[in-house]
Order: structure tokens, then C-alpha cells, then sequence
């Protein structure tokens, strides 16, 4: 009766509800896509940053200086004087020299039996936020005559730009 009344009379606040659902569902939806936004950059932070560890692994590898006998191999010899700054302060400045400052990280080499192990750091950085690590392996030329398998370990984390 009071629906049908043609006197002008407004209805008992049926907009006000309508809007209430309007925004709860507008307030849902925003906080669904900015969860999924989040997530996304999260992944594709690491991500991107799974790639540039791989790519330092790589460039390691393949770095000139440290080649054994022939171009795949790496030498043992070389892995030391690299491993103490001490030993030879220009070869670790020059390792460190072919990336940006930017990029903090350490170099992990060992061997697959566990006898030989090198880590190459830069200066102790807090390893703090998204620890990311990439591994390839790799051949180390211990003595002319003999060649043992390991990987090639980098750990990178936060970027201060």
C-alpha cells in the first residue's frame, strides 16, 4: 500500500541499500585486484631477479681470467688468487669491477665431492629481503692432469638503487 501510494511520499530508503551493496562489492573487488597486483610484482621481482643471478653464474663461467687449460674449464689456481682479496687485491677488484655496484651478491664455487671450495664475496653485505640463488655447473682444473665437476652458486638480494 505504501509502494502503490501516488502522493509524492518517498519509499523507506531502498537506495540507500542498493548503494551500501554497490561499494562493499566496489571495496571487495579493489582489494581482490590489488592482492593480485601484488603478487604479481612479487613474482615477477623474483623473477627478474633469478634471471640476473644466472646471468652473473654465466659470466663467471666464462670469465677470461679464470680459464684453465681450455675455454670450458676453470682453473683452481686462478679460483684462489680471486677467492682472497688478500692474496691478490686487483684480480678481486677487477672480477668485481665487470658488474655494476649495484648488484649484491656472492659467488659460491665448489666441487661435486666436496674437496675444494671457493666464495667470493665483494664486501659483507645484511643479506636481508629476497635471498635468490642460481647454480650451473661447471668443470675445475685442479692440476693439468686433473679435471673434477662442481657448480657455480650466486646469491643475490635487494637491489639499492
Amino acid at each position: 500500500m505504501f509502494i502503490s501510494d501516488e502522493r509524492a511520499i518517498l519509499e523507506p530508503h531502498n537506495d540507500i541499500i542498493a548503494t551500501a551493496l554497490v561499494v562493499i562489492g566496489f571495496v571487495i573487488f579493489a582489494a581482490v585486484m590489488s592482492k593480485a597486483y601484488l603478487t604479481y610484482d612479487e613474482q615477477s621481482s623474483s623473477i627478474e631477479n633469478y634471471e640476473e643471478a644466472s646471468r652473473i653464474a654465466e659470466s663467471v663461467a666464462s670469465w677470461d681470467e679464470l680459464r684453465g687449460s681450455r675455454p670450458d674449464i676453470i682453473s683452481a689456481k686462478e679460483l684462489d688468487l680471486i677467492a682472497e682479496p688478500i692474496t691478490d687485491a686487483e684480480m678481486h677488484k677487477r672480477f668485481f669491477g665487470k658488474f655494476t655496484s649495484n648488484n649484491h651478491f656472492s659467488v659460491d664455487i665448489r666441487t661435486d665431492d666436496g674437496k675444494y671450495h671457493w666464495e667470493i664475496k665483494k664486501e659483507e653485505y645484511p643479506e636481508t629481503g629476497n635471498l635468490i640463488a642460481a647454480s650451473i655447473p661447471i668443470i675445475i682444473e685442479t692440476t693439468p692432469a686433473q679435471h673434477i665437476t662442481g657448480t657455480v652458486t650466486v646469491r643475490t638480494w635487494g637491489h639499492q638503487w
